[in-house]
């Protein structure tokens, strides 16, 4: 059987085409990671720079401004420091857990991020449980947290963990009353379905109107579960040294730092979407690609203005949060408990009822 020249150049050829089509295939998965990572990571740096700033000028001092351009690479800077730092351990505590426990508190809060809508069809898994999704695996992150506490061997750096457990048991109840709440009025835990429940009648139909009081209750939350003022009592520095990172340094040091801001965004990007309507706004924005002719790029436009829209009211809350830890001074311990126990949970209680009971009379 004789073969020509003609079909083994046709059989490499195909060859060649099927190895491009994995290869693409392969970009295809990893691509929107890819940018989901860089997003974070751009985010959280600028977060720091604005917290930082906001900071000075609530202080009335001079802040960031010689790294980079009005210091926005300040953050980078200080990152690199912590890389290139010695990593010590604890010569009698438990190295594993001692080490385990950083990762564990940034992988738990990264995930989260993977049911969060930025903008129009722009999610990365858009699942029928989303919001509770996001609760049971933020709900992981206290667990990292005592563990470095027990893993230091050091009696400040485990009280740090054990109120870290006590803080996130006691506000992640009212905090998911409160998106079971929204879940209600929107029938659905999906995260892109409760904005297009909230979008039906524009800037009256967000669940900041409906729920003014599960809204005041869900801040509260997210603050204590962020650990920032007046809730971050796990590393109150007049008590505890530094809490649970007390024997940290280095990389691991860091990855509590990064895992503090990535829960500040996520918390904030949650209120986004539960609250205030997400990547919809009620100002209509079609007149604007029909003026610039970009009619065939309407579906690019729309994802770029949703995530325009979404990052806008995310910042502006965080902007309240920062300015908050400038304003309120820290609670004792027990009345941090009392908050949660004896006040958030019986109105987010509440709430919950009267939510279930209009939607069973509008039936």
């Amino acid at each position: 059987m004789i073969i020509d020249i003609t079909e083994i150049q046709d059989m490499h050829f195909f060859f060649r085409l099927e190895s491009f089509k994995e290869v693409y295939g392969i970009i295809w998965v990893f691509s929107p990671i890819f940018i989901l990572v860089l997003g974070i990571t751009i985010s959280v740096l600028a977060i720091v720079w604005l917290e930082r700033e906001i900071s000075a000028g609530i202080q009335q001092r001079i802040g960031p401004e010689y790294t980079g351009p009005f210091g926005v690479l300040q953050a980078l800077a200080d990152g690199t420091k912590l890389l290139f730092k010695e990593n010590l351990i604890p010569s009698r505590g438990n190295i594993h857990l001692f080490s385990i426990g950083p990762s564990i508190s940034v992988i738990s809060i990264i995930i989260s991020y993977s049911v969060m809508p930025f903008g129009y069809n722009f999610v990365l898994s858009d699942l029928n449980i989303g919001v509770f999704l996001w609760i049971a695996i933020s709900s992981i992150a206290p667990i990292g947290l005592l563990m470095s506490g027990y893993g230091s061997n050091n009696k400040y750096s485990f009280l740090g963990g054990l109120r870290a457990a006590a803080q996130s048991i006691s506000y992640e109840i009212p905090l998911a009353l409160c998106v079971l709440s929204i879940s209600l009025l929107s029938n659905s835990l999906s995260t892109v379905d409760i904005i297009d429940a909230q979008s039906k009648y524009g800037f009256w139909g967000w669940n900041l109107w409906r729920q003014p009081m599960g809204f005041i209750v869900f801040i509260i939350s997210s603050l204590a579960e962020c650990e920032r003022l007046p809730f971050d009592l796990p590393e109150a520095e007049e008590e505890l040294v530094a809490g649970y990172q007390t024997e940290y340094s280095g990389i691991k040091f860091g990855l509590f730092y990064i895992a503090s801001y990535l829960n500040l965004l996520i918390s904030s990007l949650f209120v986004t979407v539960l609250y205030l309507g997400g990547s919809n706004i009620s100002i209509p924005y079609i007149f604007v690609s029909e003026f610039f002719e970009i009619n065939k790029a309407y579906g690019v436009f729309v994802t770029i203005i949703g995530i325009f829209i979404t990052l806008a009211k995310t910042f502006l809350f965080l902007f309240v949060s920062i300015t908050t830890r400038w304003t309120l001074p820290r609670l004792r311990i027990d009345q941090l408990l009392n908050l949660g126990w004896k006040f958030l949970l019986p109105i987010s209680l509440g709430n919950l009822l009267l939510t279930t009971s209009s939607q069973l009379f509008s039936l």
